[in-house]
């Protein structure tokens, strides 16, 4: 009685990928997921968020919820968040016409690998290295557009948290305070999510230079991490939004004081 060994699917497709990439392509690809997950990490988690761009960011986004509560007429907040959820909107109809565009060119592998020989690219000659490439390009167009979807989403819970907060005088400053930092919370969620999804973007430019090889590859997504860090660190934007700190404007006061 003879036994057979079933592979698993898992362990047909590892040694699919394995057999189409060299070493210098995995380790050129564990040097971009190092470097994009590192970087959200870096951005989001570790300590020196304190001092980057997007945590300043997010006290305004807090500070801004507390102006509105305070605000009789909020017509000025509807409208920036109207203009946030459309940019978000923007940038999630974009990723799938990105996802659309990467199945285009799994249709067309034949055509483009033969422009691609005649070029002279690395890897024009494997199939299944091309096609490696392609799905990756879609697996980080879909994780941007599951984060501006859910960012978007949040967006839409924050305004709606907006409109519910009660008008001077109509509630308790505690109950209206509350209110609003929840509002506020909802909105920095959201703004993450966008970020995170705005990097997938950044960083898709970094692998597209995988299609021109694992050294071009790699160059191009220590490129994007300079470029990145920098904004976070050390851009003008940084230096502005840190030139002067957000006011303290205590709890809202009732009308007519």
């Amino acid at each position: 009685m003879t036994i057979r060994s079933r592979s698993s699917p898992a362990g047909i497709v590892k040694r699919f990928v394995m057999q189409a990439l060299s070493n210098i392509d995995i380790a050129a690809a564990a040097w971009f997921l190092f470097a994009w997950f590192g970087f959200n990490l870096l951005i989001d988690v570790s300590p020196l968020r304190q001092r980057t761009l997007s945590n300043a960011m997010d006290d305004f986004r807090r500070g801004w919820m507390i102006s509105m509560c305070m605000r009789e007429v909020r017509i000025m907040d509807t409208s920036i968040m109207a203009g946030l959820q459309q940019g978000t909107a923007f940038f999630a109809s974009t990723a799938l016409l990105a996802m659309g565009g990467c199945f285009a060119l799994l249709d067309a592998t034949e055509r483009i690998l033969q422009v691609a020989g005649d070029l002279a690219i690395p890897g024009a000659d494997s199939r299944a290295l091309w096609e490696i490439k392609v799905l990756g390009l879609m697996l980080i167009f879909a994780y941007a557009f599951f984060k501006f979807g859910w960012a978007y989403r949040l967006f839409n819970y924050a305004s709606i948290i907006m409109g519910a907060v009660p008008d001077l005088g109509q509630a308790e400053d505690k109950t209206v305070r509350k209110m609003a930092m929840q509002a506020g919370e909802l909105n920095v969620l959201a703004g993450r999510h966008f970020n995170r999804g705005q990097r997938a973007f950044f960083f898709a430019i970094g692998f597209l230079g995988w299609f021109a090889g694992p050294y071009v590859f790699a160059g191009a997504t220590l490129a994007v991490l300079i470029v990145l860090t920098r904004r976070q660190f050390a851009s003008r934007a940084r230096s502005a939004v840190f030139s002067g700190q957000y006011p303290n404007l205590g709890s809202p006061v009732k009308s007519g004081e």
